[in-house]
């Protein structure tokens, strides 16, 4: 089965590096446009998360296809963190305990990186089992899911911020019903 992630592209929060995981922000105008100048694959089925970008992004890139919503793909909750930027944060204790800790300690009052990678695998599987094998399904996802799920099942492995995607950019993959390997990169 081939498999294409694309990250969703890029919104005012994006744009300003503010961490945007719950907010359920549109594509910016630079977004969408930037969105129209790729080329993607093909896709016989797209399977979304429920954020707004990812929605938008999925009906500029395949018109055509309702894309089917996963709840559980959606964004990482950031917790306190939401909305704000590096510079704004910058003194705070608590991301200061963050970074120290390599991202891995759970955002204050958000959720945890264990669980949100857990999630997003758990979904990947989930979803893809319910599609037929000699299918082309294109995933319109956000950064960490991308990262999240290829960490988990890539061959060969690699770490979770090995596989950081730009807005609008991704990876096709080919799924063989327990590993991934990467064909080509989106960009």
């Amino acid at each position: 089965m081939k498999i294409t992630f694309i990250r969703h592209g890029y919104t005012p929060g994006n744009l300003e590096h503010r961490y945007i995981g719950r907010t359920d922000e549109q594509l910016s105008a630079y977004g969408i446009e930037e969105i129209r100048k790729r080329i993607y694959p093909e896709a016989d089925c797209v399977i979304s998360s429920p954020m707004k970008r990812c929605i938008e992004t999925s009906e500029i890139i395949y018109p055509c296809i309702e894309p089917i919503i996963a709840e559980d793909f959606r964004e990482c909750d950031f917790g306190d963190f939401e909305g704000r930027n590096y510079s704004e944060l910058n003194g705070d204790t608590d991301y200061q305990q963050w970074i120290d800790s390599g991202g891995e300690m759970p955002f204050p009052h958000g959720e945890s990186m264990h669980d949100f990678r857990e999630r997003c695998c758990n979904t990947f599987i989930n979803e893809i089992s319910r599609i037929p094998g000699n299918s082309s399904v294109s995933m319109i996802v956000h950064g960490g899911t991308v990262m999240s799920v290829l960490s988990r099942f890539c061959i060969p492995e690699s770490s979770y911020f090995d596989y950081q995607v730009k807005n609008g950019c991704g990876f096709l993959t080919e799924w063989n019903g327990k590993k991934i390997k990467i064909l080509s990169e989106i960009i």
